[in-house]
């Protein structure tokens, strides 16, 4: 016999299981209390088939770049741009003169140590052109507890970028949404 009243319970939807690989242009997560949206992803190329993507993100009112790299395990760094000449201010000449950086940098009062030296090459994506990449050279600093970054970046003769950040947990970013589809 057919009963109205005893209907299957229409079943709930599962969380979202969405994690920072699957983060690209558009996506929102949370991040220490405050939501950030994904306004333009990069590539890293550093040879023998290794990638690396890095986000560039906002919560609104600062920008930062989120580095995501899975080697043997998932590696993340919160960074954000600072001014070359805030770390030493002959740091750009020191390279050039000695074709490599000190192998101690200070900053906010810590001392870090030079880590490793990568030559690689950038691009925005999305891209669909084997033109678009550019070659530089960068070189990873990390403080005595591994919870802090620095890295150097040497983009020509004359041209340096540095950038400061904090690396992070997988657990630390949640609530990762896709950008809205209209």
């Amino acid at each position: 016999m057919f009963n109205l009243f005893n209907k299957k319970k229409k079943e709930e939807p599962k969380p979202l299981s969405r994690t920072v690989r699957d983060l690209n242009q558009g996506y929102v997560f949370e991040y220490d209390l405050r939501s950030w949206e994904v306004t333009k992803v990069y590539e890293y190329d550093w040879g023998s088939n290794n990638f690396t993507r890095e986000f560039q993100v906002s919560d609104g009112s600062e920008k930062r770049y989120l580095s995501v790299e899975e080697d043997d395990e998932l590696e993340m760094v919160l960074m954000q741009k600072i001014k070359v000449r805030s770390l030493q201010k002959d740091l750009p000449n020191l390279i050039m003169e000695n074709e490599k950086p000190p192998e101690t940098l200070k900053y906010e009062g810590m001392e870090f140590y030079l880590e490793q030296e990568s030559p690689g090459y950038f691009r925005e994506l999305p891209s669909d052109s084997q033109e678009d990449w550019e070659e530089f050279i960068a070189w990873d600093y990390q403080d005595d507890s591994g919870k802090y970054t620095l890295t150097v970046e040497q983009w020509d003769d004359r041209s340096f970028e540095a950038a400061y950040g904090k690396v992070l947990k997988e657990f630390e970013i949640s609530n990762i949404l896709p950008r809205e589809q209209k």
